[in-house]
């Protein structure tokens, strides 16, 4: 049971990442402008969708699992504090604390690793 729990926190943690990078490159220009008007150089927009998408795919197969998550809870910080900082706006508190509590998810891959069913422990 604790294997295939291991194998689901890691799909569930994964495919947020791997569907956002996704959907960055079907809206790239509007992606872009966003990050513009929020202060973010558009020119970034090529690593954020390597690393979404790229890193994503490491968590669902256990690749390099810690690095990739370790990498992955600094962007998910970073990105709460640049797009969801108005705390005023009840929706944007929603999404900082969303982006906070992935992060701990992460970070429990940090510590714990990917689990026996992955990449990782072949």
């Amino acid at each position: 049971m604790e294997k295939v729990t291991q194998l689901v926190a890691r799909l569930f943690l994964g495919h947020i990442f791997l569907l956002a990078g996704l959907s960055k490159i079907g809206a790239y220009a509007g992606t872009q402008g966003y990050m513009e008007s929020m202060g973010v150089p558009g020119m970034l927009l090529p690593f954020v969708i390597l690393l979404e998408v790229g890193a994503g795919l490491a968590l669902i197969v256990g690749w390099q699992t810690k690095c990739m998550a370790g990498a992955l809870a600094i962007f998910t910080l970073v990105a709460a504090a640049l797009f969801h900082n108005d705390f005023a706006d009840k929706m944007q508190m929603i999404m900082f604390m969303k982006n906070v509590s992935i992060t701990g998810g992460l970070l429990l891959l940090v510590v714990h690793g990917a689990g026996a069913l992955s990449l990782d422990k072949r």
